[in-house]
């Protein structure tokens, strides 16, 4: 036997695959799931997701099916606290946060690991797909996975000593061949469909959960363009984001784009085709993964949201502890709040959150 692993649980394939193949490889395997919120009832259930009590059940039912224990950790008073005060917080002051990220830190990889210790596990485990190895001097690295889905940017603001107890078994396989393992396994969840929503969020309406959250909805207030000048009206901040286009509730002759959320003011600043691009970003609350903070300027590929494309950028910390990421071409819509997640080649070498684009 390796030793005792707990694995989260989320009710979904990965999970449960990641669950199943620790178990074959010699892993004396538990399983837990992680209460977050509770289920909003004006929502109908959802089939693929994570979170809710039908996911809790499907979880349960996998668990039983391995043969394993399965505990339920009722956390939503810390979710509250980590994540959604963030989210709103983060939305009040114009930005547009990552709610995943601070999950993955604080509660899939920060409180479950406490859960695992006072179990008496030696590591946890999750379905995500990246890789973690320990380099030639000791420090934990973290990899993306190059099989196509690749969820290391949820990952970077893992601590050393997250990584040095995370197992992450479905590193090295593509996504339909973790769906076959299931089928072959037999496993109830083997065509539940993946989540693809903030989970306290299910209906993707983030001014609708803020406004229920607040108790009212966001002030009304300008469309302005970059001098100043008055364009029209828009609904409120929360329901726009640096980069948008669409849903903009108004026709101006041409494609205008949100570059800036002022609060101080309430405006929305709107450009044209061109000015959703910046040159440079300034990012802070860094966190250094798989290299300690480098001491010079560092050609990097840098990924500022989930799914954009890695691009080429030199980085530099300033004297003041912030990034400043110099890219090769200008990006579309560098939103604050982000993550800016920073790689060499497959290798995570850490990120931050985006304070500002840098126009020129």
């Amino acid at each position: 036997m390796k030793g005792k692993v707990l694995v989260g649980m989320s009710g979904g394939v990965d999970s449960s695959v990641a669950a199943l193949l620790l178990q074959k490889s010699g892993w004396d395997v538990v399983g837990c799931t992680l209460r977050l919120h509770l289920d909003d009832p004006s929502f109908p259930p959802r089939e693929g997701g994570c979170c809710s009590f039908q996911d809790v059940q499907d979880a349960r039912r996998v668990c039983y099916a391995l043969g394993i224990d399965h505990f339920v950790f009722n956390f939503t008073e810390l979710f509250e606290q980590k994540v959604i005060d963030n989210f709103v917080s983060e939305y009040a002051v114009g930005r547009t946060p990552n709610p995943c990220i601070r999950c993955n830190r604080w509660l899939k990889f920060g409180a479950m690991l406490r859960r695992a210790e006072e179990l008496g596990c030696d590591a946890i485990a999750t379905g995500h797909y990246a890789k973690v190895q320990q380099g030639p001097d000791g420090r934990w690295q973290l990899y993306a996975s190059p099989y196509g889905k690749d969820q290391s940017y949820v990952l970077y603001s893992l601590t050393q000593k997250q990584l040095a107890h995370t197992l992450l078994p479905l590193a090295a396989l593509p996504k339909p061949k973790v769906r076959s393992i299931a089928q072959e396994a037999g496993l109830p969840v083997a065509q539940k469909p993946d989540s693809q929503e903030i989970c306290f969020v299910p209906d993707k309406d983030y001014a609708g959960f803020l406004c229920r959250h607040n108790g009212h909805d966001s002030t009304p207030g300008d469309f302005v363009d970059a001098k100043g000048h008055v364009l029209g009206r828009h609904r409120g901040l929360t329901h726009y984001t640096v980069g948008q286009r669409k849903g903009l509730g108004i026709a101006f002759g041409q494609p205008m784009y949100v570059t800036r959320l002022d609060t101080a003011q309430n405006q929305v600043v709107l450009g044209p085709e061109g000015s959703q691009y910046s040159r440079s970003l300034l990012a802070d609350d860094l966190n250094w993964v798989s290299i300690p903070a480098p001491e010079t300027p560092l050609q990097v590929q840098a990924k500022i949201r989930y799914q954009a494309k890695p691009a080429s950028a030199l980085a530099s910390i300033q004297p003041d502890g912030t990034l400043l990421l110099h890219f090769a071409e200008p990006q579309r819509a560098v939103a604050p709040g982000q993550a800016v997640v920073l790689y060499d080649g497959d290798l995570l070498l850490g990120g931050g959150t985006i304070v500002k684009g840098i126009k020129e």
